[in-house]
């Protein structure tokens, strides 16, 4: 039986809605009724934005999966946002993304078709297939519905998860969290964990696209060290990436970003789409949903990494050693545990 696409939206007008008749057609597609549930759906979230970035009807929708966690249990989905403006877009995709997850989503890897106001943003995509940008965006959005509805995530009896992370063993709450969730999974799972504290690790300069794909087509990047002599090898192997999000001036530490950066020259060699992305995020004071969309933006958003329901554990905690009192915290961690080999095993 074809699965059907549910559109969740505001007016279906002007280039977004020629955009979606255009791209769905010969899809099963029903429009969401106000109010009713969309738990177990396959779901395409589509707005326009104003030149402002303001929408209300995506404002209200955000308000209600922030209101409602579990509404989407059980769920898939992908987002279209078309802005007037070249501003917002990205903005606005990332926010209904987080919303969308913490409610129970599931996301593929690059989840959002975004179309900025003067379609720039689809000059490589119309280049490289020789078409003009106006259809460039409707095979983009067509392409991420059939990937939102094809979605079948892969688990294995025994699955491999690499853990990333760039603090001190001594003082990281963000370790200690990940310690208590290491030892609930490894007996169902290989972990192998690589620190990038110690050493240089150099972020990517921007190599020209040839030589980017030619390091990468070889399984390395011209700048080496141990992302090629760990990270890479290891990220090949796995099945899932822990990311060790402490919040450092409300961004990834400077050592996992450029961690992520230079995952550019594996990526474009090799697709991550059947490896999960996960995180654990521990913030001093606040800011955890701003690292927790900087990790699904540059993992899920731009490499490609699918977004199971539930992948992103947020804690506040200062002081050393005190992520392991917070109230609750164990039975936090055995859920999140829990949720990761769910995701994982068959």
């Amino acid at each position: 039986m074809e699965r059907e696409l549910t559109i969740v939206s505001g007016p279906l007008t002007g280039r977004l809605g020629e955009t979606l008749r255009a791209a769905l057609a010969g899809r099963a597609v029903r429009l969401a009724g106000a109010g009713e549930s969309l738990a177990g759906c396959r779901v395409l979230f589509a707005f326009s934005l104003p030149e402002n970035g303001v929408d209300m009807g995506l404002c209200g929708l955000l308000s209600h999966l922030r209101d409602c966690p579990g509404c989407l249990r059980g769920s898939a989905g992908g987002v279209v946002i078309d802005g007037a403006g070249d501003l917002y877009t990205k903005a606005a995709g990332r926010d209904l993304l987080l919303a969308a997850h913490l409610a129970g989503c599931a996301f593929p890897g690059r989840p959002l078709a975004e179309a900025t106001g003067g379609l720039q943003n689809f000059a490589v995509q119309a280049r490289n297939g020789n078409c003009d940008l106006e259809t460039a965006y409707r095979r983009a959005v067509s392409d991420l519905a059939d990937r939102v509805l094809g979605f079948t995530p892969l688990r294995r009896r025994r699955p491999k998860v690499l853990a990333l992370h760039a603090s001190s063993r001594s003082t990281s709450n963000t370790l200690d969290l990940w310690g208590r969730v290491r030892a609930r999974i490894e007996g169902a799972c290989e972990v192998r964990e690589i620190g990038l504290r110690n050493g240089t690790l150099e972020d990517c300069a921007g190599c020209p696209y040839t030589t980017c794909l030619h390091f990468g087509e070889r399984g390395g990047c011209f700048y080496g060290g141990v992302m090629v002599q760990e990270v890479f090898p290891a990220l090949r192997e796995a099945d899932a990436v822990v990311l060790l999000c402490p919040n450092y001036n409300d961004a990834l530490s400077a050592n996992l970003t450029a961690a992520v950066n230079r995952l550019t020259a594996l990526y474009r060699a090799a697709s991550f789409e059947d490896k999960a992305v996960f995180a654990i995020v521990v913030s001093g004071y606040s800011g955890g949903d701003l690292v927790a969309s900087q990790v699904v933006s540059a993992l899920c958003v731009n490499k490609g990494f699918r977004l199971p329901p539930g992948a992103i554990l947020m804690e506040t905690a200062n002081d050393a050693g005190a992520a392991l009192r917070l109230p609750g915290i164990e039975g936090r961690l055995e859920r999140f545990a829990e949720n990761l080999l769910e995701q994982l095993k068959l």
